[in-house]
């Protein structure tokens, strides 16, 4: 089999834990690692689609390894970080990324916010507790979280969602304070609207037809791809990032920088000053 060459070094020698990795901005995350010359385990839940996105990786001279299994569970979050660092002997970085979908407002069931916070802000401390240790025996690193828009403003019935993601966002900065002692940096992204497969099924599968509805809720008038967002936590992971952490870096095409009027197209104001 062929060695792919890496489109950089940036991540040479490293290794990289991406939870939700099979699919969306995990996915994305995976791939652009890989190309950069990480070895990567990705997590997922789906075990088919797992393990055909290892197969194909693989295929391409990458390096990773697939475990699957379900974020909510304590002993299978431990088991990653185990089987990653025995593949591998180390671990450099891990992407929390595996989040329970689950938007429910008043209507939501006890189970509703159990799953919401499982898979979510508890997977994502239980997997930097235990990654902890392994990243600072080699030498330190960093985690990212991905934490949405959505846990910053209100939104219709996403009591469940919008409420955990906001725990992402002051659990990344409890973690970055704490583990900076260990060599740890710890950071989050903020994606709007990124089409990805729960954005395409709300869209029906017709890009063309919602893409421009949802646009304008961004300044930059498009959805975003998983793969920008990738960017964003590859930049974060790498030392180009070394001196940030406990931070957030929005990559939602100016979607939280809009007032109510939108882009301002149906409103008696716009152009004025």
């Amino acid at each position: 089999m062929k060695e792919r060459t890496p489109v950089r070094d940036r991540f040479r020698g490293k290794v990289a834990i991406v939870t939700g990795g099979s699919a969306g901005i995990g996915f994305a995350t995976v791939r652009e690692l890989c190309r950069e010359g990480a070895s990567v385990a990705l997590t997922g839940i789906e075990p088919d689609l797992g393990a055909g996105v290892e197969k194909d990786l693989k295929g391409e001279g990458f390096d990773v390894l697939f475990l699957g299994g379900d974020m909510a569970e304590e002993r299978f979050c431990a088991s990653v970080v185990r089987d990653a660092h025995a593949k591998w002997k180390r671990v450099d970085f891990l992407v929390n990324n595996a989040f329970s979908f689950v938007a429910k407002g008043r209507d939501a069931e006890r189970s509703d916010w159990e799953r919401t916070y499982q898979v979510g802000p508890i997977a994502y401390a239980t997997m930097a507790a235990n990654v902890a240790e392994p990243m600072k025996r080699s030498g330190g690193g960093a985690i990212v979280n991905v934490s949405s828009i959505s846990a910053r403003i209100a939104q219709p019935n996403r009591w469940t969602y919008n409420s955990a993601k906001g725990a992402v966002e002051n659990l990344t900065r409890c973690m970055a304070l704490d583990l900076a002692p260990l060599g740890i940096r710890v950071n989050s992204v903020s994606p709007g609207w990124i089409w990805t497969r729960e954005v395409e099924k709300a869209a029906g599968g017709d890009r063309a037809k919602w893409e421009p509805v949802w646009g304008e809720y961004h300044m930059l008038r498009r959805l975003g791809e998983p793969v920008e967002v990738a960017a964003a936590i590859l930049f974060l992971l790498s030392s180009d990032a070394a001196f940030i952490t406990g931070a957030d870096i929005p990559v939602d095409g100016g979607y939280q920088g809009l007032g109510s009027e939108g882009l301002g197209s149906a409103s008696q104001f716009a152009g004025s000053h």
